[in-house]
């Protein structure tokens, strides 16, 4: 069988090793992993059994995997938000094209350095904003772009991001504190930045924005509250955050009702177990009080942003909801478009369109009938890093939808203008002179003045 393009992988987190990794699993005839890095031994180990990659090839870090010599086409960079860039200049360097996670960073200069770095050494770079490569917002942009309900005027979007999601990842998890990670609107919602800039063909002018950590603080702890869940709490009972309650018997992703997957393999990356996940619960931070953790991260934003052709946007992100979802209702000169697509069932997406003047003013979409794989992220990661791999090997030219960095930095422009009103008691900024006032006081290693697009 012909090998497919060969990849190096650094980050063997839930997204590089469980999502990206196992197309050379599924279909070695597009990839093949031919070096990892991770500090974590158990998953290097096992990443490396897996897919049969040999000891000296299996690096403890990105910089150690980037110092050696080019050993594949391209390079797979899912670590954590704040090495993303460093660790991708030295990809570059060596001539690797990129597969970037996003965000990109939660520095703009560090942005602005990446596209440079880019440009000099004529490498590729893709940013994992997955959600453009999924057939349902797919299906969307092909309706609005033919004009199914006219110009779009407004949209009025919200992000669900659940209620044990934000426990798990922003309040006990690894994106928790911003001084460490990035802002949540940009590590969650740089997605939804993305996204709906891209479905409506717009290009955002300013941004305004409210929000705070309003729950998930130590004066919310209840009464006979223990620093962790497992250490005699007396509100466990009460709270629907225990740790317990959620890995072991929530129904959706508890152990005891048949999950085996996100989030437990990131308590217990080879294969969990009740007793591997209670003593994980006991011992580690998913077990933590989520009233006494270090997180500083929001839990609910709203972010207005006004475009430059005077249409607007509406943005709610939100930790309380009972589903992982997202919905969006574009409001159009013709009709309107509503889109819901639910994390843990996507293939049971949405699309309706409501026209103002036709014949039959409900149409709904049969979203089933778009994909037979609605796997992560309702069928994006594949797709992603599938065309990725297509246009590093030369058999496909640039599409319309690929996140490329040049057009993956608006989504992280708004999002930190967005950060920078919330913290500003709402203060609309305007992008332009925001990305300026950056632009002149970054100088590039050549000693010229770094530019964005």
């Amino acid at each position: 069988m012909e090998k497919g393009v060969k990849v190096v992988i650094a980050g063997l987190g839930s997204r590089g090793r469980e999502e990206y990794a196992k197309l050379a699993r599924l279909d070695p005839g597009k990839m093949e992993i031919v070096a990892i890095a991770d500090p974590d031994l158990q998953k290097l180990r096992m990443t490396a059994k897996e897919y049969h990659i040999p000891e000296e090839r299996c690096f403890t870090s990105a910089e150690e995997l980037f110092a050696c010599t080019r050993m594949a086409d391209a390079a797979i960079i899912a670590t954590q938000d704040r090495q993303h860039v460093p660790q991708a200049l030295l990809a570059l360097e060596k001539g690797y094209d990129l597969l970037l996670e996003k965000p990109v960073s939660p520095d703009l200069q560090e942005c602005i350095r990446l596209e440079e770095a880019a440009r000099k050494y004529g490498r590729r770079v893709v940013v994992c904003h997955v959600l453009r490569y999924t057939p349902i917002y797919q299906k969307v942009k092909e309706l609005l772009e033919t004009g199914a309900i006219g110009e779009v005027v407004s949209i009025a979007a919200t992000e669900n991001v659940g209620w044990f999601h934000q426990a798990h990842s922003f309040v006990r998890g690894n994106w928790s504190n911003s001084d460490e990670t990035s802002p949540m609107i940009l590590q969650k919602c740089c997605h939804d930045m993305d996204l709906y800039l891209w479905l409506a063909g717009k290009t955002c002018e300013s941004v305004s924005s409210y929000g705070s950590m309003y729950h998930f603080k130590k004066e919310n702890a209840p009464e006979g509250s223990t620093d962790r869940c497992l250490d005699g709490c007396q509100a466990r009972r009460e709270c629907p955050f225990d740790a317990e309650k959620i890995y072991m018997d929530n129904r959706i992703i508890g152990y005891r009702t048949g999950h085996r997957q996100w989030p437990l393999d990131v308590l217990v990356p080879e294969g969990p177990s009740e007793e591997t996940l209670m003593e994980a619960l006991r011992t580690g931070k998913y077990g933590r009080c989520v009233y006494r953790c270090n997180n500083n991260v929001v839990d609910h934003q709203v972010v207005n942003l006004n475009m430059t052709d005077g249409t607007t946007m509406s943005f709610t992100m939100s930790g309380f909801t009972s589903s992982v979802s997202r919905y969006a209702k574009f409001m159009g000169t013709r009709g309107e478009l509503t889109v819901n697509m639910d994390s843990q069932e996507p293939e049971k997406g949405e699309i309706c369109i409501r026209r103002f003047d036709a014949e039959v003013t409900e149409i709904e979409v049969d979203v089933m009938g778009l994909s037979d794989d609605f796997s992560g992220h309702g069928g994006g990661d594949r797709r992603m890093v599938e065309e990725f791999l297509e246009l590093v090997s030369g058999k496909k030219e640039e599409s319309g939808h690929i996140t490329s960095l040049e057009r993956s930095l608006e989504s992280h422009y708004c999002a930190l203008a967005a950060e920078q009103s919330r913290l500003c008691g709402g203060k609309p900024v305007v992008l332009k002179e925001f990305v300026k006032a950056l632009q002149e006081v970054y100088v590039s290693p050549s000693g010229m003045t770094g530019t964005a697009s």
